[in-house]
C-alpha cells in the first residue's frame, strides 16, 4: 500500500478541499494512505505576514479528521527535513503550488525515489477567492 502526503493550510475548507483528497487517492489507485500535513497558524505567519486566519491550527485538524478520505493528519512544524523523515511514496501537491521551497521539495523527493504528482485545481474554487468575497460582502 502506498502512503501518500499533502501539504496545506486548509483554513477555509471548502469543496474544492474535498476534491483535492478524492482526486489524489484516485490518481494514486486503491488501497492508499493518505496522510494531510497541515500547517500550523504561526508557520502560516512566519510565511505570510499578517494573514487572517479564520480557524486555529486545532480546528483545521479537527475538521480534517473528520474527512473519510484522510487517513492522518499531521503538523508541519516548519521543517520540511521533518517531513522527509515520514515514511512516505507519493508526493501530491497542487498544480498551481510553486514556492520555492515545495520545488526543493520536489527535488529531494526525485533525489530519493520518491513519485511526484501534480493535482489538479477545482475550477472556480480557492480559498482566498472564497475569503475576499465574505469579507468584501460583510463590509
Amino acid at each position: 500500500m502506498k502512503t501518500v502526503i499533502t501539504f496545506g493550510v486548509f483554513d477555509f475548507l471548502h469543496f474544492g478541499h474535498i476534491r483535492l483528497f478524492r482526486n489524489i487517492r484516485s490518481m494514486v489507485g486503491e488501497p492508499c494512505r493518505l496522510v494531510v500535513i497541515i500547517h500550523t497558524s504561526e508557520y502560516v505567519q512566519q510565511t505570510k505576514p499578517g494573514t487572517k486566519m479564520l480557524y486555529t491550527t486545532a480546528e483545521r485538524i479537527e475538521m480534517l479528521h473528520a474527512i473519510r478520505t484522510i487517513d492522518e493528519v499531521v503538523i508541519h512544524p516548519d521543517s520540511l527535513e521533518y517531513v522527509a523523515g515520514i515514511d512516505f511514496d507519493v508526493f501530491a501537491r497542487g498544480e498551481d503550488q510553486n514556492s520555492e521551497r515545495l520545488l526543493t521539495f520536489d527535488k529531494w523527493c526525485r533525489e530519493n525515489g520518491k513519485e511526484i504528482i501534480r493535482t489538479p485545481r477545482t475550477e472556480g474554487i480557492a480559498s482566498s477567492d472564497i475569503k475576499s468575497s465574505i469579507v468584501r460582502d460583510l463590509w
